[in-house]
């Protein structure tokens, strides 16, 4: 399927790794050029140099944090105009709702609701001039279904929800298109690290800790960042146009809710 958006141009945040460099390379798959964040440089510039090996589209990479109003800057400076956004950032730890301060509350709320918004800020307005664009954060399932453990992720991923249902639909008339991927567990550093914490808790193997987690889903295994990545790239494609302010989930069916 053709996506009609090569030629265009996308930042993508957090794209060394897992789901953001999926997202990053099956956006290259549809000829679209890109500008990669992450922190770590090397990592960034190794995923650089595969995309252009692998799709014939021009690969800028920044190595900083998106998070920090400098780190955004860099990224936003080096972008120029773009047509796409992918908003992405790492999650804060998790913990028991007596762990935290207002001053965790507010790191949170900055990597995980105030770097995306400022993001779309930045970006929008250039994007309902030329009347398109995309603009795609991924933030959790535990928006749909909170996770206890998780309540500085729940809590600044719900705040960017509820900014991005009123900020899209105020949008669409230009053609700018904002929705939100709600990954749940994929095949990353992430789920790895997860997997790793488990088998210690509980005295066994990683492949158990894994096999237990994959019966809580029914597709029955993790998801990986090359379907993730090509769901990100549908919902950045001139085929999303009628897609507002929607929350997506791909978890492999783990939520179980109509709404």
């Amino acid at each position: 399927m053709d996506l009609g958006i090569k030629g265009k141009r996308a930042i993508v945040c957090a794209a060394s790794k897992g789901l953001g460099r999926g997202c990053a390379m099956a956006l290259a798959e549809a000829g679209v050029d890109l500008v990669i964040n992450a922190r770590g440089a090397e990592a960034l510039e190794a995923t650089a140099a595969e995309i252009r090996a692998a799709h014939d589209v021009e690969v800028t990479a920044v190595a900083a944090d998106i998070t920090t109003d400098e780190g955004r800057a860099r990224v936003l400076e080096a972008a120029g105009d773009v047509d796409i956004l992918v908003n992405n950032a790492g999650g804060p730890p998790p913990g028991m709702w007596t762990d935290w301060d207002r001053e965790d509350f507010i790191a949170a709320l900055d990597a995980n609701m105030l770097a995306p918004i400022a993001m779309i800020k930045a970006l929008v307005p250039a994007m309902m001039e030329r009347g398109w664009g995309r603009v795609v954060n991924i933030t959790s399932v535990s928006v749909k279904s909170p996770i206890p453990v998780l309540g500085l992720s729940n809590s600044a991923r719900a705040g960017l929800t509820g900014y991005v249902a009123g900020t899209s639909r105020q949008v669409a008339g230009n053609g700018v298109v904002i929705n939100n991927l709600l990954p749940g567990i994929h095949a990353t550093d992430r789920a790895e690290s997860l997997d790793k914490g488990a088998a210690e808790q509980q005295g066994i193997t990683v492949d158990e800790a894994k096999a237990q987690r994959c019966t809580t889903i029914p597709a029955g295994r993790y998801g990986t960042p090359e379907e993730f990545g090509a769901t990100c790239a549908f919902m950045c494609s001139q085929y999303a146009g009628f897609m507002i302010g929607q929350n997506v989930l791909l978890d492999g069916g783990a939520v179980n809710t109509t709404m």
